[in-house]
């Protein structure tokens, strides 16, 4: 009997899988799941999705992922090990072992790694990265932001540019940031750094140390004009 070669054990193995994939998406349709083009869609047999649930083209949804009712999984989504609350929209997400609340908006281009908790009504805009963190109720991420090993009061605003600084080389630390907080854009928020509820921070500044409740802290140096400088120069 002739040996089989790579290339056609490969195939078959990609029968196998297309036909596993086809299955489980007929048993979801069946219980209310709509998919706009199931052909370019692969999910797993594990994974579980709630009626009325939309999901969109070129989908990828692996391991342990949980979805609930009424979402909207829209196209480029890679959820792997992921729970989605009910009512949460998602646009060219990748997220790993996370999970996320109901009615939160993510996407597109958001990046929600291993350890992170998201909650309720959050919005976790484009090209955002959250890695081990606690997301409370209200939050906005909205862009360019980074939030890694931190724990994130309710209804804060995270300006453009924000980077939580959570590695000094050697070790991780945690940011603490409370309640209805206001970070401007381009901060840094360098760890371990707590930020009181209600605080501010200046755009532009680079925290170090703690900001008490309700302050405005200001972390930049002071803008200097040298008059005639370019033609000094030339």
């Amino acid at each position: 009997m002739a040996k089989r070669t790579l290339t056609e054990m490969t195939y078959e193995r990609a029968k196998e899988n297309a036909a596993k994939n086809s299955e489980t998406i007929k048993r979801l349709e069946e219980n209310g799941v709509l998919f706009i083009n199931a052909a370019s869609c692969y999910v797993e047999s594990s994974v579980k999705i709630g009626k009325g649930t939309v999901v969109e083209q070129n989908v990828m949804l692996q391991g342990e992922t949980e979805i609930g009712e009424n979402c909207v999984i829209g196209m480029g989504c890679k959820l792997v090990n992921t729970k989605v609350g009910s009512g949460s929209e998602l646009l060219s997400v990748v997220s790993v072992d996370a999970e996320l609340g109901c009615d939160v908006l993510a996407g597109p281009f958001a990046y929600i790694r291993p350890g992170s908790k998201i909650s309720d009504n959050v919005k976790v805009g484009d090209f955002v990265e959250v890695k081990n963190a606690v997301i409370d109720e209200g939050t906005k991420i909205a862009h360019l932001t980074y939030v890694g090993d931190s724990d994130v009061g309710k209804n804060v605003n995270f300006g453009c540019g924000t980077v939580t600084v959570n590695y000094d080389g050697k070790n991780k630390h945690r940011c603490k940031i409370g309640d209805d907080c206001f970070i401007g854009c381009n901060t840094n928020l360098v760890a371990p750094v707590t930020v009181g509820d209600g605080a501010y921070t200046a755009a532009g500044s680079t925290i170090t140390d703690e900001v008490p409740e309700k302050a405005l802290a200001i972390a930049r140096a002071r803008q200097v004009n040298k008059t005639g400088w370019k033609d000094k120069r030339d």
